[in-house]
């Protein structure tokens, strides 16, 4: 389960690393859903071998064992981060002002 700390942490732009088990994945949170209900998710983004990869993961999954917050933004303006999936990844960091 994920501490109420770290649920407040996980926000769109914020890089994350989610343990699934012994199995870490490392990327950018480009959107969180439905808040602290049972269906609640947030998507995760990273580019692995020059293919991009999402990741949907519910907020309530017993399957992850830790979220690490690597770094969070200083400033987004949107709640979904839709458009980064059109972008490179210097593009994204000079557009966000984070490191991805």
């Amino acid at each position: 389960m994920i501490t109420e700390e770290i649920l407040k942490q996980i926000k769109a732009g914020a890089k994350v690393k989610v343990y699934e088990g012994t199995t870490p994945f490392e990327g950018m949170v480009i959107s969180r859903k439905h808040g602290k209900e049972t269906g609640a998710t947030f998507t995760v983004r990273t580019t692995l071998a020059g293919v991009g990869v999402e990741k949907i993961y519910p907020i309530n999954c017993p399957i992850i064992s830790k979220v690490t917050i690597i770094s969070t933004p200083k400033k987004i303006h949107r709640s979904k981060l839709y458009f980064v999936k059109k972008m490179s990844g210097s593009r994204v960091r000079r557009k966000l002002g984070v490191s991805v």
